[in-house]
């Protein structure tokens, strides 16, 4: 028996709404010239477009959804299939000459299919001149091309390409739902629930999560940041070891921010339980009132801030620690 489950839109967990508004179109026949897939980072946006490419490809017009058995499904499996493209930001960012790229290509007809695929990755990575130069593509789409956007939903994007677009959206999953994808994917299922939540429904983010170990880092310093025993000035090297691991998360800080964010909104909610700290033999914590528990959020509003505009990683994160304490 063929896993079609990479193929069959249908099978992706969650995400109730999009099924219905993809299935009624394609059942219908009326499949516009470009989607908006808008939601939250890692609930699956490029696993249904890829699903909904296949499904449009397949060769067997009985089924509903891809067979995964045909020509065409299993060039989707090897990720071989000439009339499936997928355009992503290159160090961050969707740039002008990757659009002119997709557009010379559009210009000629599928090579085997009736309907080409192209996903356009985080559009809202890009830049306004290559955001005007897809405009004129979506203004005048050429025939037998369908193009998904996937956009992140907490990010701006221009308005224009979303007039020009049908706008499916995505929510967060269910920490359940979040648990069984990361035990298909191999994760132990205790330590798949923390990760579920600590990710607020995002499987992508989870994954990530555990690839990075981001989870035992963030673990580190909550630790360090909620044990009343810890001296300021006595354990400043301590301190600053921590900030140089948070620093070498690079691009992924902001997750480690967004975590530090979780925990506290959560101790400002009184679920110390789910907040994530484990206290070894009922260690004591520190014990902060809801105003300093904002001032520490805030602290973090501001590195994140800092970070967006490129100041040194290091040093955001060590004076982050310093306020949090």
């Amino acid at each position: 028996m063929v896993d079609t489950s990479f193929f069959c839109f249908t099978q992706l967990l969650g995400q109730e709404k999009a099924k219905r508004l993809l299935s009624r179109s394609l059942a219908a026949g009326r499949v516009p010239h470009a989607y908006i897939f808008k939601g939250p980072e890692g609930v699956g946006k490029r696993l249904f477009a890829r699903g909904v490419a296949a499904a449009v490809n397949c060769r067997d017009t009985k089924l509903f959804g891809a067979c995964g058995v045909c020509s065409s499904c299993k060039k989707f499996r090897s990720m071989n299939h000439p009339d499936f493209l997928v355009v992503s930001p290159e160090r961050g960012v969707i740039k002008i000459d990757q659009i002119r790229r997709l557009t010379k290509e559009l210009s000629y007809p599928p090579y085997e299919s009736v309907m080409r695929v192209v996903v356009l990755e985080n559009i809202q990575t890009m830049r306004r001149e290559a955001a005007n130069s897809l405009l004129k593509t979506l203004e005048e789409p050429p025939e037998n091309n369908l193009l998904i956007l996937t956009a992140e939903a907490s990010q701006e994007i221009l308005a224009t390409l979303t007039s020009r677009c049908q706008v499916v959206p995505f929510s967060q999953l269910t920490i359940d739902d979040t648990v069984d994808i990361l035990v298909q994917q191999g994760i132990d299922r205790e330590a798949a629930r923390p990760l579920a939540r600590l990710s607020e429904g995002s499987p992508g983010k989870a994954l990530l999560f555990q690839k990075m170990k981001m989870i035992g880092l963030w673990r580190k310093v909550v630790s360090f940041l909620s044990d009343p025993a810890v001296d300021r000035d006595r354990d400043v090297g301590e301190l600053l070891q921590l900030a140089e691991n948070m620093a070498v998360l690079k691009e992924e800080l902001p997750s480690l921010l967004g975590l530090l964010k979780i925990w506290l909104r959560d101790l400002l909610l009184g679920d110390v339980q789910n907040s994530g700290v484990e206290q070894d033999g009922g260690a004591l914590v520190k014990s902060w009132n809801s105003s300093e528990l904002f001032d520490k959020l805030h602290a973090i509003d501001k590195a994140e801030r800092e970070l967006a505009r490129n100041c040194n990683k290091n040093l955001v994160c060590e004076v982050l620690l310093f306020r949090l304490q």
